[in-house]
Formats: C-alpha cells, sequence, structure tokens
C-alpha cells in the first residue's frame, strides 16, 4: 500500500514537472496528476484498513517500536503508517525424530540422553504448543518470528537431558515412562509460559535403547514367559493327579461297599436270575444244573 502512495506522489509531481517544460507530454500532466492523487487517496485508504486471518493476531509496530495491543482476526481500521505482523495464535508441533523425513529438522534429529546409569538413550518425541494472543507483542519484540527455533527446540531438549538422569534406562522404556513425561511437561511447561507460549501436550513417540540393553531385556521377558508356561503345567498336572486320586478312591469305596454288602444267598439269586434270561433266549436249548444249584451247563444248537 505504501508503494502505491510512493508511485502517486511520483505522478503528481511529474504532473508539475511536465506543465513548466516544452514537452510533448505536458498535455498529459492533469492526467497524470488526477491519477496520482487517486493512487495517493487509494494507497491512504488502504494502508487504513488490515485483515486478519482466522486463527492469527496482528502485532503493530511504527518505525521499529513495538506497541501494545494486538489486532484481532476480521477487519481492523488502523494508523496506514503502521507494520502489522501476523502471528500465528493456533496449535504448532514440533517434531524430534530420527526417521529422516518425520521430524521438522532433516535427518536424525531425535535426543539423545544419558541415563542414570550411563546408558545412551535416543528419545522421539513431539511437542504441541501456541503462542499466548496477549504475549505475541513480547514474543517479537524479545525473540521474534523465529520462537521455534530460539525457544521451543533448545528448551525442550534441555529439560529432557535434565530430567532423564533420575531414571535408568529400562525404566525410561518400561515402568517410568509415564512418569518421565510428566516431569518433564511440567518443567518445560513454566519455561514456555515465562516466554509467551502455552504448552499444550508433550508425547513421547518412542524410546530407542542400546543393542545390548534391549538384548538383556527381551531375554528376561522370554525367561519369564517360559516360567509362567512352566507354572501353568505344573498346576495343569498337579489338577489331573488330584483327579486320578479322586477317580481311586471312588473305585476302592465302591468295592468295598460292595464286597460288604454282598452274601451268598445273593450270589445265589443273581446266579438264578442269569440262568433264566439265558433260558428264556431262542439261542438255548438246554440247561443242566447241578443239585445245589451252584453251577450249570448250556447247550446250544448252534
Amino acid at each position: 500500500m505504501i508503494i502505491l502512495i510512493i508511485l502517486g506522489i511520483i505522478l503528481v509531481v511529474m504532473s508539475f514537472t511536465l506543465k513548466t517544460d516544452q514537452n510533448p507530454l505536458s498535455k498529459f500532466s492533469s492526467l497524470f496528476k488526477i491519477i496520482g492523487i487517486v493512487l495517493i487517496v487509494g494507497g491512504i485508504f488502504s494502508s487504513a484498513f488490515k485483515q486478519i486471518n482466522a486463527g492469527t493476531v496482528g502485532v503493530k509496530s511504527l518505525y521499529g517500536n513495538v506497541e501494545p495491543g494486538i489486532l484481532t482476526s476480521g477487519l481492523n481500521v488502523i494508523n496506514p503508517l503502521l507494520d502489522v505482523t501476523d502471528f500465528d495464535i493456533r496449535t504448532q508441533n514440533y517434531t524430534m525424530s530420527s526417521g529422516q523425513s518425520e521430524g521438522d529438522q532433516v535427518g536424525d534429529d531425535a535426543i539423545r540422553v544419558l541415563s542414570n546409569d550411563g546408558l545412551e538413550v535416543v528419545i522421539d518425541l513431539t511437542v504441541l504448543y501456541r503462542v499466548s494472543a496477549a504475549d505475541a507483542p513480547r514474543i517479537f519484540k524479545e525473540i521474534g518470528v523465529s520462537y521455534k527455533d530460539k525457544i521451543v527446540r533448545p528448551v525442550t531438549s534441555t529439560r529432557i537431558r535434565d530430567n532423564a538422569v533420575y531414571y535408568d534406562a529400562v525404566a525410561l522404556y518400561s515402568t517410568k515412562r509415564v512418569e518421565f513425561q510428566d516431569r518433564i511437561f511440567n518443567t518445560i511447561q513454566e519455561d514456555f509460559k515465562a516466554r509467551g507460549l502455552i504448552l499444550e501436550q508433550l508425547l513421547i513417540r518412542n524410546i530407542n535403547l542400546p543393542t545390548s540393553v534391549k538384548a538383556s531385556i527381551e531375554s528376561k521377558i522370554n525367561a519369564e514367559q517360559d516360567a509362567q508356561k512352566m507354572t501353568f503345567v505344573l498346576q495343569k498336572e498337579k489338577q489331573e493327579a488330584e483327579r486320578k486320586r479322586v477317580e481311586a478312591q471312588g473305585i476302592a469305596d465302591y468295592q468295598r461297599i460292595i464286597s460288604i454288602g454282598l452274601t451268598g444267598k445273593q450270589l445265589q439269586y443273581e446266579s438264578i436270575k442269569a440262568q433264566k434270561e439265558l433260558a428264556a433266549s431262542p439261542n438255548t436249548k438246554i440247561i443242566f444244573m447241578d443239585g445245589k444249584g451252584s453251577s450249570s451247563i448250556i447247550l446250544s444248537d448252534k
């Protein structure tokens, strides 16, 4: 918009110059003057209005001096001489990863820290944050627009290294992971707040241990799984042994009851019943019995 004003002034000056000179273009001096005035008025009018997009705020500065207050989204009436810088106040993310194309910087950008037991641990993480709208003028004045590289990255990496020394490598990888994440969140949150940034969430995406430590953990897990499997097998065998013991006890009890309850007369009665059933069979012709009825011979036609 300032360019329109400057161009209009040039045309107005040219119109006065052409009017005094004996120049074939002197007849256009009035036209140049009109166009110049229109450009000046249009430039001033356009510079007096500033549109701020949704999710951003405008920081005002006049000749390098940052003014307090911000311009909110929408159309704002301002001093035409003001310079307005847009600040994004939506959620932003900064990722540091060992993947070649996952992080904000090309190549391996993961954070390498030393744990309490002196082992190097590689951490991939993502920081979710946003700019405090009210603090945008202070950020612009003290830090500038490159707050991501000046604040987000160095503060995050430093605080992670400072807190990692309280945990050993295996704890970071397993049992203390959530505690470690909450701890660094609280410390980074305080540093961001002092700089006008709001930390929304800290996501530890991956923790990579040295190869030797990984192998040791896997061996331990396999040993625990084998022990659990053996415990299950032993419990199953004990249950089977108990089942067989109960079954044998039941058979023994049955035989004992039968041996006590059966008498000679009852056995003779059962024998006579069986012989009567055989005699009624169509395949049986003759039954010989001894005098006491204790034994018999069955003759068949087959």
